[in-house]
C-alpha cells in the first residue's frame, strides 16, 4: 500500500477518534493473554451482539474506516484491513478480544488502535491519555457480534 494512502487512513482514523469520546475514567479490568488470545471475558459475562454490531457500523468507532463487512447500510467501507465477514470462523472469541484490546501485542507495526490499552502509548491526544477508547462492556459487545459472523 502506498505510504500516502496509509497516511491518509491514519489521519482519517485520528479525526474519527476526535469525534468520539473516550470510554471514560473507568478502571481497566485485569486480563491475561494466553498465546494469541485473551480467553476470559473482560466483564465476566457475554456481550450483546446487537449492541456490538451497532458499535462496529458507527463511524466514530473507526471499525469501518479500515474494515468492510456485511453492512449493506454503509456505502463507504474500508479496504485497508481484513473483511469482517467470516471473522467468527477465522478467529476464536479470545483471539478477537486480544485484537480489540491490543492489536499491537500481535503485530507491533499495526495501525489498528489498541482499544483497551493505555500503558506505553506515546502518540495519544490529551483527552485520551490514561483512558481506553472502548469500555470493557463495549469490547465484549463487539466480540459477541464478531463471533456471529461465520460466513
Amino acid at each position: 500500500m502506498p505510504l500516502a494512502r496509509r497516511s491518509l487512513i491514519v489521519l482519517l482514523a485520528a479525526a474519527a477518534f476526535a469525534a468520539c469520546a473516550p470510554a471514560g475514567a473507568e478502571e481497566l479490568r485485569p486480563y491475561t493473554v494466553v498465546g494469541d488470545a485473551i480467553p476470559a471475558s473482560l466483564t465476566g459475562t457475554r456481550g450483546d451482539a446487537t449492541r456490538g454490531r451497532a458499535l462496529v457500523v458507527e463511524r466514530s468507532s473507526t471499525c469501518i474506516l479500515c474494515h468492510s463487512g456485511p453492512f449493506p447500510e454503509q456505502a463507504f467501507q474500508g479496504d485497508l484491513a481484513p473483511n469482517l465477514s467470516g471473522s467468527g470462523s477465522r478467529w476464536s472469541e479470545g483471539q478477537l478480544r486480544l485484537r480489540l484490546v491490543d492489536a499491537a501485542h500481535l503485530n507491533a507495526t499495526t495501525i489498528m488502535p489498541s482499544y483497551y490499552r493505555v500503558d506505553g502509548l506515546t502518540r495519544v491526544g490529551n483527552s485520551w491519555r490514561g483512558k481506553p477508547i472502548l469500555s470493557a462492556e463495549q469490547i465484549e459487545d463487539i466480540v459477541a457480534y464478531l463471533v456471529t459472523l461465520r460466513n
